[in-house]
């Protein structure tokens, strides 16, 4: 039994029918994706014919009376960049990978990242929010737990 490598570093056994790949995490924070994260993302979907989850991770501001009466307006829409968000879960649909769009609110949004990992036990992790809008601090923690964490490769955006 023989399995190849694809570029980027997946097993491409699956192909042959022995186990189904893992998935390709795309992460961001309350913002909208980076252009070229989110083109590593689909094109490792797609080679690998994998899953492709996009976690959108959001701040989740202590206001204990929206926590009880409405947790859905906690955030809204353009604070998230959600139509942003969406419309890359969009385009990777159209380029024919399966695709799962994640809003996650949490207090913690970093370690709701390291159990998302853990969970779902990706084998790409994308950390690629804007680097405009996302602290330089959050991807590089997040990268060094992700890496401590599991078996993954793990992709960060540019800083530009």
């Amino acid at each position: 039994m023989t399995a190849t490598r694809g570029l980027q570093g997946f097993d491409t056994s699956a192909t042959s029918g022995e186990s189904p790949p893992r998935p390709v995490l795309l992460v961001t924070l309350s913002a909208r994706i980076e252009p070229v994260a989110e083109r590593v993302a689909i094109e490792s979907a797609l080679e690998t014919r994998a899953r492709l989850l996009i976690a959108n991770m959001l701040w989740l501001r202590p206001l204990p009376s929206t926590l009880m009466l409405a947790p859905e307006a906690l955030t809204l829409p353009h604070e998230e960049d959600l139509e942003e968000v969406r419309a890359t879960a969009q385009r990777a649909a159209a380029a024919g990978v399966p695709t799962e769009l994640l809003r996650i609110h949490s207090r913690r949004p970093l370690k709701a990242v390291v159990e998302l990992v853990s969970e779902r036990r990706p084998g790409l992790v994308v950390l690629g929010p804007d680097p405009k809008r996302a602290p330089r601090w959050w991807r590089a923690l997040a990268a060094r737990r992700i890496r401590s964490l599991d078996d993954c490769l793990v992709w960060i955006g540019s800083d530009d």
